[in-house]
């Protein structure tokens, strides 16, 4: 699972420009990362400008996703992740930046405004990357999912301590009957032989 980029977009009529944005392309090689920002910033202006506002929407290419929501005011806030990435996550951290930006940038500014310096994004680049360290209900999911082995594990070992129980009654069961065949043996062949 990896968050390549976060961007922030506004909307003049038909055409989005990027606000903020922040990129982690380590894992391409040093001479493709260029193409590979550019690349993303043509793709996220051009699905900015196709959705509709106070919409979501995911955007798949190739091994990429683009998760975009539009927000009624006019800007867009858009993370690019490979398509491990879970999408809940992704919207979430989309909402969250989307709020503080708009908390931190009034209208007037960010509508003027050609770039903004907004550093927060970075700290979420590097905090979101592993999404279940970021976010508390897959956090939670990742531990109910180890106590559920765990669960597992614990009942297949009584499972098989049963197993091993029933086995032992069932030689303990031949063993009383062979048992009740040897006194009645022994009986009948020590009454024939009295001792006086």
């Amino acid at each position: 699972m990896k968050l390549y980029s976060i961007l922030i977009l506004r909307k003049d009529a038909d055409k989005a420009k990027i606000l903020a944005s922040q990129f982690d392309l380590s894992s391409f090689g040093f001479f493709q990362r260029g193409s590979v920002q550019e690349f993303m910033n043509f793709s996220a202006a051009t699905i900015a400008e196709r959705t509709p506002a106070g919409q979501r929407q995911s955007v798949e290419s190739e091994n990429n996703v683009a998760h975009v929501y539009s927000h009624p005011q006019g800007i867009s806030g858009m993370i690019i992740s490979d398509k491990d990435y879970p999408s809940r996550v992704a919207f979430s951290l989309i909402n969250k930046i989307m709020d503080e930006f708009l908390v931190k940038f009034p209208t007037d500014v960010w509508k003027k405004a050609d770039t903004l310096d907004y550093p927060e994004i970075a700290d979420y680049l590097v905090k979101y990357q592993d999404p279940q360290q970021a976010d508390t209900i897959m956090k939670v999911q990742k531990e109910l999912d180890e106590t559920t082995a765990i669960l597992h594990k614990t009942i297949d070992s009584v499972l098989q301590r049963g197993e091993k129980l029933d086995s032992l009654v069932d030689r303990s069961e031949a063993l009383s009957n062979q048992s009740k065949m040897f006194y009645k043996t022994a009986k009948k062949t020590n009454s024939c032989c009295v001792v006086m």
